[in-house]
């Protein structure tokens, strides 16, 4: 009776995992890289353990054998990096594992140490976002490290601190962190936001009244105002340094008067806004003329 139970119990057992030879040739692998220098070797070595155990499709049940697999993978990526192929790591890595939601966390944190090194973080942005939505990810031990990796490494980089807010308060951030984790992690998501924010600011008035004449200058309205402004000034001058040999003031009102009508009339667009200046010294000159010419007949009449 107990032998045969004994028997039983053997039977049932699920079969031992012999890899011996296949964790030669991560040695073998690790070697290449490391002691040689010899990355392509290194490389060709990963690809032939690879090979081996995907051809064993009985055996892909036994931990051994994935951790094998992640070894050797693991190897491969560095390979890679040093051959400057790291363009073709993801799509290396699937083809082993045929699907996102199956590569292990350590090679997901490899993976995006890898493109945040070489500043491609977009290109492992979907994967890295469909790894950590699918449910049976949520309980492997690197969860939550791949995770912390994806806010800091792939989503600030870029800038998307939006969706770094939404993945901690989802169920990925209920999954990956406790409570002080994910205020942390928020903390840190709103001061990297604070920071990179453009700084705003008013424009004190006195500055923008100089902006506002500066571009008014730069106009032809404002370039012809200025240049009449000049031309008055220069004919003023020379009314004063002639004013010994023009004793009369009303004479000198009236050509002042009479080069007005003809800047206005002539030279200038009545109808502008910038001829408004000149119609209301046009209007004063004919007050003051007025006043001199006419007022003492009106203070003697009174």
């Amino acid at each position: 009776m107990r032998s045969s139970s004994s028997t039983s119990v053997r039977l049932s057992s699920p079969p031992a995992c012999l890899h011996a030879p296949r964790a030669g040739l991560v040695d073998a692998a690790v070697e290449h890289l490391m002691v040689r220098k010899d990355f392509q070797a290194a490389f060709d070595t990963c690809e032939k353990g690879l090979g081996s155990l995907n051809s064993d499709e009985q055996e892909e049940t036994c931990f051994r054998h994935g951790e094998l697999k992640a070894a050797l993978c693991i190897v491969g990526v560095q390979a890679l990096a040093e051959l400057n192929q790291w363009h073709d790591v993801l799509t290396w890595i699937l083809q082993h594992y045929g699907e996102t939601v199956k590569i292990p966390a350590k090679l997901m944190q490899m993976c995006i140490l890898l493109y945040f090194k070489v500043a491609e973080q977009a290109e492992v942005q979907e994967v890295v976002r469909t790894w950590l939505h699918c449910s049976s990810n949520m309980s492997q031990s690197g969860y939550s490290s791949v995770a912390e990796l994806y806010i800091l490494h792939v989503l600030l980089p870029l800038g998307q601190t939006t969706e770094a807010i939404e993945l901690l308060e989802d169920e990925v951030g209920q999954a990956a962190f406790n409570e002080d984790q994910r205020q942390t992690a928020l903390t840190v998501v709103e001061n990297f936001n604070a920071k990179n924010k453009p700084p705003s600011y008013t424009v004190p008035e006195s500055l923008c009244v100089q902006a506002e004449a500066r571009s008014s200058v730069t106009t032809p309205q404002g370039l012809l105002v200025q240049w009449l402004n000049s031309v008055v000034r220069l004919l003023y001058r020379a009314l004063s340094t002639v004013s010994t040999n023009i004793r009369s003031h009303s004479l000198r009102r009236a050509f002042l008067l009479l080069l007005l009508l003809y800047l206005l009339l002539i030279r200038m667009d009545p109808a502008l806004p910038s001829a408004f200046p000149w119609i209301l010294r046009l209007f004063g000159l004919f007050q003051q003329m007025w006043n001199t010419m006419f007022g003492p007949y009106y203070r003697a009449l009174s």
